[in-house]
């Protein structure tokens, strides 16, 4: 049975404008119905745009609102941690945004605050909610792709809005913990979450803007069956934002462009200034609008999923403990651009499956050798290159 749930909004930001849009547009019956903004400024006027009754500076006013049973956490990094234990401790429905926090160790604590006081929570990673990924994951999961050995995903753009992003302390990173949480998830997604993550290696740097923290990452992840996830994440990127996922298998391929050039292209001369789409740098030229971005960017369907578990009093497919996941798979990475080694994932519990065999595709014999590959070649005739099981001498047979 659906309930109309009453969301307390913690956070004005450009994700909390994502978030009321969201709910007050795609989902009518659910309604924030208090906003806390560290300014009264931003509160008073986040409220009047959508429609919310209150508002106010004081956290912990907000969070005990009697009005509300879901506390929605948009804030920066550095304040995730403590909101979700004080909404744990008020016994609220927890939905928190990307990261959990800035390090798997406020994570855990997080999950234990959580867990400990029973509440229903929820991770908030949108990417993974995408139609064209949601609908992947479906052809992966029928088995469409056969075993997934290789995940690539990417994000790339000019750098995040707010301040606090740029902050190394506030923000716990830069870009890889802005972006590359996005893209851990995901190829965590298409592996398989039962899977262990083992390790990880990952080069990062600072190159286009006067911060401390990182703005270009390119890592990689081996889980437990050998299969590799790998996330390319920039804030030096030139364009507008680029999100693109590439899923490897031993029975086929997906390639997913979701919001860069979706097959919606625009030519203006830029004589009406208007909104294009997030990240975009010109409103004038060849433009690629985004139809929708709310639903683009997985908002509705990850919002639907997070109300009908509270209301069928299920795990959504996102929750607190894979946010614990995501950051420890984070702080190997953190750990491997010092080393320059692959780093361990160190991971306090692990729900997962235990001692998972290696990915291995089945072959079928030959005549005594197994098959390697078969090709159709241009002349018309079909080449096998073929493995002697004994020897394990190579060789090709066209016939």
């Amino acid at each position: 049975m659906s309930t109309a749930h009453k969301a307390t909004l913690l956070g004005t930001g450009m994700i909390g404008m994502f978030y009321a849009q969201t709910l007050h547009r795609h989902r009518r019956s659910d309604r924030i119905v208090n906003v806390y903004s560290r300014t009264e400024e931003n509160g008073r006027a986040f409220a009047e745009k959508w429609g919310i009754p209150d508002w106010t500076t004081d956290l912990d006013k907000a969070i005990q609102s009697a009005d509300s049973d879901v506390v929605i956490v948009a804030l920066p990094n550095h304040l995730h941690k403590d909101a979700i234990i004080t909404a744990a401790q008020a016994g609220k429905s927890i939905l928190c945004t990307k990261p959990i926090a800035r390090n798997a160790e406020e994570a855990k604590e997080a999950l234990d605050a959580v867990e400990e006081a029973g509440v229903f929570h929820g991770y908030l990673e949108d990417l993974v909610y995408t139609p064209k990924t949601l609908k992947s994951l479906q052809s992966v999961q029928s088995g469409a792709l056969g075993q997934i050995t290789w995940v690539r995903s990417r994000e790339t753009h000019g750098g995040p809005h707010s301040d606090w992003f740029w902050d190394l302390e506030k923000a716990g990173g830069g870009a890889i913990v802005d972006m590359g949480c996005h893209c851990i998830e995901i190829g965590r997604s298409f592996i398989g979450k039962e899977i262990r993550p083992v390790e990880a290696i990952c080069w990062a740097d600072t190159l286009t803007h006067p911060i401390e923290a990182e703005d270009h990452g390119i890592g990689m992840i081996r889980y437990e069956n050998g299969a590799i996830s790998q996330f390319e994440v920039s804030w030096g990127f030139r364009g507008g934002m680029d999100l693109r996922d590439e899923v490897s298998g031993t029975e086929g391929t997906i390639w997913m462009n979701h919001f860069l050039r979706t097959g919606f292209e625009m030519f203006t001369s830029g004589q009406s200034e208007g909104y294009v789409a997030e990240k975009a740098e010109s409103d004038s030229g060849w433009l690629f609008p985004v139809g929708d971005e709310v639903v683009a960017l997985g908002y509705v369907d990850m919002f639907t999923d997070m109300f009908e578990a509270i209301d069928q009093e299920r795990p959504p497919m996102e929750t607190f403990y894979d946010g614990y996941i995501v950051n420890a798979i984070m702080d190997a990475c953190y750990r491997s651009v010092e080393t320059k080694k692959w780093e361990p994932i160190n991971l306090d519990i692990w729900r997962g499956s235990q001692g998972v065999k290696r990915i291995s595709a089945m072959r079928p014999d030959y005549e005594g050798r197994v098959l390697v590959k078969r090709e159709r070649m241009p002349d018309g005739k079909t080449k096998l290159i073929l493995r002697d099981k004994e020897s394990g001498e190579i060789s090709q047979k066209i016939s």
